[in-house]
């Protein structure tokens, strides 16, 4: 009886040395690292690794290899100012006021922008202790009071302009 109590012990102090083994071991690293790509106009045939034969695409074809292959994946609105704001906030773009029947892009004379008080998944993300990055263009509102993300919440913007003549 005493050594089925003592092999029954043992094996409860062995799970719980496991288990806290993987808790402590994994708890600083619990959190994936990840990159959302987000193409304006990107067909589902224009990467190499989808099978065009012409378009090559080799670094793209190997994030793929390494990760995640998504086949089938849906925006909120085929333009680009509203599929934006729809990623950021999670909501349709009419719900932030980021489309209309008069107006579905941002322009430079546009007067509106992203509210500040949409939350985003820039900001839950910072929260829970993420460091976020942008690169490429913003096209979410160019005055000031709609450059809140830039300024307070991501820890490096890079907008590229490209001038096309």
């Amino acid at each position: 009886m005493m050594i089925k109590i003592l092999f029954s012990l043992k094996n409860y102090f062995l799970i719980l040395f496991v288990f806290l083994l993987f808790k402590f071991s994994f708890a600083q690293n619990s959190k994936p690292n990840f990159i959302i790509i987000f193409a304006d106009d990107l067909g589902y045939g224009n990467l190499g690794i989808f099978g065009n034969p012409e378009i090559k695409t080799p670094n793209l074809d190997a994030l793929v290899m390494e990760g995640q292959k998504w086949t089938n994946f849906y925006v909120a609105d085929p333009v680009c100012t509203p599929s934006r704001a729809a990623l950021l906030t999670g909501k349709y773009p009419i719900r932030s006021g980021m489309t209309s029947k008069h107006r579905a892009v941002l322009f430079p004379d546009s007067a509106n922008g992203l509210p500040e008080k949409e939350i985003t998944i820039v900001e839950i993300l910072k929260l829970n202790g993420y460091k976020t990055t942008m690169i490429g263009k913003w096209h979410l509102g160019h005055l000031p009071k709609f450059l809140y993300l830039q300024n307070r919440v991501l820890t490096l913007f890079t907008e590229f302009l490209i001038l096309m003549t």
